[in-house]
């Protein structure tokens, strides 16, 4: 009795950690994108964001499925969301465009930033069932990114404007139903 009593136990904590390790790795891959973006090498890190946003998307999924949701896996999961779609997204459209506009474009990089962090505090303060309030942060940093595709079709200057776009829809007020 005391055995299966302490599997039990030990298979509920193994099963409560499979979604935190998704988040990890979506960390990982963030921070891969991250050190491919530095070295100019933009389709890599183009691929690692988009592998992390597959990551988030199985990692909330798991929560919710297992019924593991935690206030931890919640700020771990933000955490690792602001590296992987609001860090990596600026360095990407920056490196691929905006260095060019000079302290303009590094401002339009760190203001996605530093609205990507705004969304992801306020989104872990709030409870708002069923809805998300703001653009989430992974469509805006996913948008972001295949920006990059378009970089020969599209004049500099619209880069400047997406990114200011997607930081004012991520704090927004606006509600958008979740999935």
């Amino acid at each position: 009795m005391f055995l299966l009593h302490q599997l039990d136990h030990t298979v509920k904590k193994m099963k409560g950690q499979i979604a935190n390790a998704l988040t990890i790795i979506n960390l990982a891959l963030g921070t891969f994108a991250i050190i491919f973006i530095i070295q100019n090498e933009l389709r890599m890190g183009l691929f690692f964001i988009t592998i992390a946003a597959v990551c988030d998307r199985l990692d909330g999924a798991a929560a919710r499925r297992l019924n593991i949701s935690s206030e931890f896996g919640k700020q771990l999961d933000s955490l690792s969301d602001l590296v992987s779609f609001g860090v990596a997204p600026a360095l990407i459209i920056y490196q691929a465009v905006l260095f060019e506009f000079g302290f303009i474009g590094a401002f339009f990089a760190i203001l996605f930033i530093s609205c990507s962090a705004i969304r992801l505090a306020r989104f872990n303060v709030i409870e708002s069932d069923g809805y998300f309030i703001g653009l989430p942060i992974t469509a805006a940093g996913c948008i972001l990114t295949l920006n990059i595709l378009m970089v020969e079709y599209v004049p500099n200057y619209i880069f400047m404007f997406v990114t200011m776009l997607l930081s004012i829809l991520m704090i927004s007020l606006f509600r958008i139903k979740k999935m």
